[in-house]
């Protein structure tokens, strides 16, 4: 694909970021790409996703250096702009960026020559009874130690405002939206609503709507079930809870789920991402829903989220495992698959040598 604008993200407390860096900035420079440097940490304050795309010439290729973290903010921006997101790999528990750090140069001639998968995964937006506002005290508290806060969400001018719908809020979130308690001795008390009929009245230290990318996130912390991030679904989990069911539920991508706190209930911190964007008061609510606009991030080779899994989770190192002998195959199958299952997703060993087991 033809790049022209390169917006580039940067984890400004890693070494290596800043020499992933001038290899990205070096690579454009010699492809006459114009690169800029986006961030929300950056001088001024806080800023929109609108904001800092714009101030970056609405880029369409976002390159973020780091971990989930920045990957999450990178995302932000490609979701405003329909950019094409690449992860490069700095972190330490990485679901969601792509390539390591070494291979930023070759990942960038891929993408140029377009010998890459364009993977699409799920946003969730919300609305609101209400604009989301961060109280000063509240705001100063959570600033500390962690930079500038993004501001409030604005409203979406491109949606009906209604007096029961509620307002549709400019944000999207590509792990998940999270309704927390304020008080550290104040549970939040809310009724949850699928698709617009009550499910259950919680108490609970948070309640959390998650996307299967989100899933092995704050939602498997939670106790979530793990969703392969190709799946369309909204996941709902209640944290700790002080009732019987605590189970997560797995929702269509065309069920919202609403989440309007109790009028006996402390006060209700929304996060979005991770990023706490406002404050709600008994009586208020929020509506979380699938997104019509989609994330489209760079795959420069198949996605092995399993191979992934098994080894963030170390999932092959259980003592049970071990204690059964002979440790089972890498791989099932080394040949492609006949033809009644030709229409499914398999990964199969790459050419070579045959694995070891």
């Amino acid at each position: 694909m033809t790049v022209e604008r390169l917006g580039l993200v940067v984890h400004g407390g890693r070494a290596e970021a800043a020499e992933a860096a001038h290899v990205v900035r070096a690579w454009c420079a010699e492809h006459g790409v114009r690169c800029t440097d986006i961030d929300v940490w950056h001088e001024g304050g806080r800023h929109s996703a609108r904001e800092e795309v714009d101030a970056a010439g609405d880029p369409d290729l976002i390159v973020t250096l780091g971990g989930d973290g920045t990957f999450l903010r990178g995302a932000r921006l490609a979701a405003r702009n329909d950019a094409l997101l690449l992860g490069v790999d700095l972190g330490r528990v990485g679901f969601l960026t792509e390539v390591p750090a070494s291979a930023v140069h070759s990942a960038l001639d891929s993408v140029r020559e377009d010998r890459i998968d364009v993977e699409s995964r799920m946003l969730l937006t919300v609305r609101a009874s209400r604009r989301l506002e961060l109280p000063t005290d509240v705001e100063a508290l959570m600033r500390y130690g962690r930079g500038p806060l993004l501001p409030p969400p604005q409203v979406r001018p491109d949606c009906e405002v209604d007096a029961e719908w509620g307002i549709p809020l400019d944000v999207m979130a590509l792990n998940d939206v999270v309704l927390e308690k304020l008080s550290r001795d104040h549970q939040v008390s809310v009724g949850v609503y699928v698709s617009g009929r009550l499910l259950a009245s919680y108490s609970a230290d948070a309640l959390l709507v998650a996307t299967p990318t989100g899933s092995t996130a704050y939602s498997f912390a939670a106790g979530g079930p793990v969703v392969s991030p190709r799946a369309n679904a909204l996941v709902f989990s209640p944290v700790a809870p002080h009732m019987a069911f605590n189970r997560s539920i797995v929702t269509a991508p065309d069920e919202p789920i609403g989440l309007r706190v109790l009028e006996r209930s402390g006060q209700a911190a929304v996060s979005i991402d991770g990023q706490l964007r406002g404050v709600l008061d008994p009586g208020d609510w929020i509506g979380v829903y699938a997104a019509p606009r989609r994330l489209r991030a760079v795959r420069i080779g198949p996605m092995d989220f399993y191979g992934r899994l098994r080894e963030r989770m170390n999932l092959t190192d259980a003592p049970a495992a071990v204690a059964d002998g002979t440790p089972a195959p890498l791989w099932s199958v080394t040949t492609p698959p006949p033809g009644d299952m030709a229409h499914l997703t398999l990964l199969t060993a790459p050419a070579g040598p045959s694995p070891a087991p």
